[in-house]
């Protein structure tokens, strides 16, 4: 999962991003408005966090900007400014939560996957699919009851694809959630992933949909 962070505190951002890459999402910052605008614009992202006092464009104008345009990106907004005023006018702006500073690291990473798994249609915190359980809000996968250990690139592709499970999902998708900033991979370095998650889960539970990409499915019983 790939999130945007619009930032315009360095050091916050560097932590918030550090605390965030350790529970295995992709990060991009933005130090200011109008960089964040155009990455929220352009990007695919599974949510996004936004500060509301930023340079050259502050973050309401930012997100009533997306929400214009349509954008379905899911934004918590992260922000000194304690009013229920203040609160309002996010939500009347777009916002789908609102977390105040100072917080805590682990409340901000659990109220991102809440958004992202609401987001993407599920309700309950742990997603089925076959052998394989999500557990959306804590962020580990189990494959047959047991813990499944796996790496960054892993674990990004594999939530993305069973978030949206028994779904084709495109190859371009996946990798816009799987790398930061202008690293993406390739299909290449897709497959090769791809490849590590069946020799761990089954080679059935991925299907290869030529010209298209993936689909997860519950695979044999």
């Amino acid at each position: 999962m790939r999130i945007l962070l619009v930032e315009d505190d360095a050091p916050l951002a560097e932590s918030i991003a550090q605390a965030l890459r350790e529970e295995q999402f992709a990060v991009d910052i933005a130090a200011d408005g109008e960089t964040g605008a155009h990455l929220g614009s352009t990007e695919t992202y599974a949510a996004a966090v936004l500060d509301l006092g930023l340079p050259k464009q502050d973050g309401l104008s930012v997100l009533r900007g997306w929400r214009a345009q349509n954008r379905p990106l899911p934004v918590l907004i992260l922000t000194a400014r304690y009013g229920w005023t203040e609160k309002v006018e996010g939500f009347k702006a777009g916002a789908d939560d609102y977390l105040t500073k100072p917080f805590r690291v682990e409340e901000l990473v659990m109220r991102l996957r809440a958004l992202v798994r609401r987001s993407a249609g599920h309700h309950g915190p742990r997603i089925v699919c076959g052998r394989l359980t999500f557990d959306a809000q804590m962020g580990g996968f189990e494959f047959d009851g047991m813990p499944l250990k796996l790496t960054s690139f892993e674990w990004r592709v594999l939530s993305c694809l069973i978030l949206r499970k028994e779904v084709v999902v495109e190859r371009m998708d996946i990798l816009e959630q799987a790398y930061e900033g202008d690293a993406g991979g390739d299909s290449n370095s897709l497959e090769v992933i791809v490849g590590r998650l069946r020799r761990k889960i089954g080679h059935e539970m991925i299907e290869t949909v030529r010209g298209r990409g993936y689909r997860l499915t519950g695979g044999a019983a």
